[in-house]
């Protein structure tokens, strides 16, 4: 997932904000990457990604980012509150301490600062090693069974925001009972048998996605 021109994404339009008379807030971000994708979303990152921008790539699997790229979520500079579309449990995979300075400062972080945290896990230098390294990425997730890695990513973001379960039931034997189906499909799956079976055989795995 990518951007064009001189931004990732810079988030949306502050005048258009103010023509409309919007008085509580930013309009709520509709990205589906993180609920309804299940394949692995590589973010590649050349320029801003601030506010929207930050929020859609925090909801990437990974991100890859060139050195002149910012983050930042500069609503409260502008009185606004993108709270439940980019809080502390949106950017769990980071320390809550950076977590809190990002949303409430709305200070910009520069692509080094952000990989020092963990929101980025690779820095290029420009736009061509960027494609490089996001290419080289869908490369290595590639050799993995399709169907062991949607179960594993669905899993992860289960773990990151649990549902409530049922009361009576501790929280873990309700996880495995959410990611049952998915378990249940790898294990009856070809790919399930293939793998093994190409190990054993010194090849490389021919996976069906089935």
């Amino acid at each position: 997932l990518t951007g064009s021109g001189r931004a990732f994404s810079a988030g949306a339009d502050l005048k258009e904000m103010t023509a409309e008379g919007q008085p509580a807030g930013a309009r709520p971000l509709r990205t589906p990457i993180r609920e309804e994708v299940w394949k692995p979303i590589i973010g590649a990152i050349d320029g801003y990604a601030l506010a929207g921008g930050m929020q859609t790539s925090a909801r990437c699997d990974f991100r890859v980012a060139t050195e002149k790229s910012r983050f930042g979520m500069p609503e409260p500079l502008r009185s606004l509150t993108p709270i439940n579309t980019m809080d502390t449990m949106e950017m769990g995979f980071v320390p809550l301490g950076e977590a809190m300075w990002i949303i409430l400062s709305g200070e910009h972080l520069t692509a080094q600062r952000a990989y020092e945290i963990g929101f980025v896990q690779a820095i290029v230098p420009d736009r061509e090693a960027l494609w490089v390294e996001a290419k080289r990425r869908a490369e290595v997730l590639k050799l993995c069974a399709p169907l062991a890695v949607q179960a594993l990513k669905r899993g992860v973001h289960l773990h990151m925001n649990p549902p409530t379960p049922p009361e009576g039931k501790l929280l873990l034997d309700h996880l495995k009972d959410l990611n049952a189906d998915l378990q249940a499909k790898v294990s009856n799956s070809e790919d399930r048998l293939e793998g093994p079976k190409a190990f054993a055989e010194k090849r490389a795995p021919n996976w069906k996605g089935r």
